[in-house]
């Protein structure tokens, strides 16, 4: 069978990349593009943006994202663009933003740079365009025609933000080894519709290497607002080679499980990749792998401020049976479930999840020590 990787048509990283925008633009013939943002980068971000579109002769201008991916929102979003008659849409904010840039993209019909203001997920690079409903609740996934023309990440804009978005970051692409292996092992597809190719394993591997080793000492430049080289190994390892890996690679049971834990509200407000964090946790126990392997990546988890538990998940109260068969259920419903060998059972799913929780609150109780390198 035919096996399909996608990948960005340029992927621009370092200090100041965002001075290179018009320059981007330039290079792919656009000359009318349209800028989505919130208000808070509208105020922080945007005098820079424009200069930058300005200094290459295109005119900046600039619409804002309401703050939910919905599809009513796209949908408004398009009857306002449309008075402008973008030639590129330009994504300029974090995950939400993005897929909501991504979805007004794909109604007008036009190509989509993506800039993140922060590396809280691998959305940037991929098709993907996660869909919320307006408690928060993950409610669909579509896609784009063809992954993002560009893809201009500006570290000195992401140090600056606050550190749980890096973190999330990292729960996010810490995943991607352990579901791409399962896609694989039970013949699931990717998100192309086709089995992975070697290269995508490979390159999830290398974000997991990638984050054991330096996810920590980057964590902690972060939290100082410096830009080290290991911050941008990990920025370079969650966006770029986790977006490509996962995209090309599949998903499994921990992307699976952001539709069951939405589902409960005391958690469908916790950030994507906080919620991926647990859910590669409960994948782990749920393929009965090592306990010491498990709390290697618990570890890291821990050190960099993830959820480790249900309790830090904001389920301050223990699952009720009536919440646990939401959860399970919603889990079992999404496509990515199915992408477990041996196929995944309620049962086993319920131990899973007891199981890194109860694994999560011992490593809290326990002081953790330092990661180590699988």
């Amino acid at each position: 069978m035919v096996k399909t990787m996608g990948f960005p048509g340029r992927y621009e990283q370092g200090p100041n990349a965002l001075h290179q925008l018009g320059r981007v633009l330039n290079d792919m013939g656009r000359s009318r593009p349209l800028v989505l943002c919130d208000e808070f980068v509208a105020r922080h971000l945007w005098p820079q943006v424009g200069a930058a579109l300005q200094d290459q002769g295109l005119e900046p201008l600039h619409i804002e994202f309401p703050g939910e991916c919905t599809r009513a929102a796209i949908a408004q979003l398009s009857e306002q663009a449309l008075l402008h008659a973008p030639d590129t849409i330009i994504a300029l904010g974090g995950g939400k933003t993005i897929d909501t840039a991504k979805g007004l993209a794909a109604n007008l019909d036009v190509p989509i740079i993506v800039c993140p203001t922060i590396a809280s997920s691998d959305a940037p690079t991929s098709r993907l365009i996660v869909l919320y409903d307006e408690e928060h609740k993950v409610v669909g996934v579509e896609f784009l025609k063809m992954n993002p023309a560009a893809v201009i990440v500006d570290t000195e804009v992401i140090v600056q933000a606050p550190a749980r978005f890096f973190a999330a970051g990292i729960g996010d692409a810490i995943s991607k080894k352990f579901e791409a292996r399962q896609c694989y092992a039970a013949g699931g597809h990717n998100s192309f519709g086709t089995p992975p190719l070697h290269t995508a394993l490979m390159l999830t591997n290398l974000v997991f290497d990638t984050l054991m080793q330096y996810g920590v000492p980057a964590y902690q430049a972060v939290c100082r607002h410096e830009l080290t080289d290991d911050v941008e190994r990990v920025i370079e390892g969650t966006v770029l080679i986790s977006g490509v890996g996962f995209e090309s690679g599949g998903l499994s049971l921990s992307h699976a499980l952001v539709r069951g834990l939405t589902a409960i509200p005391a958690m469908a407000s916790m950030l994507h990749g906080e919620l991926v964090a647990f859910g590669t946790l409960v994948q782990m126990a749920v393929e009965a792998r090592p306990v010491d392997e498990i709390e290697q990546v618990a570890r890291l988890l821990h050190a960099v401020k993830l959820p480790v538990t249900f309790a830090e998940l904001g389920q301050r109260t223990p699952l009720t049976t009536a919440q646990i068969t939401i959860l399970v259920d919603a889990t079992l419903s999404a496509a990515y479930a199915r992408n477990m060998q041996p196929p995944l059972t309620y049962q086993r799913l319920v131990e899973g999840l007891a199981a890194a929780d109860s694994l999560g609150a011992r490593l809290i109780r326990g002081c953790a020590k330092p990661p180590a390198t699988l």
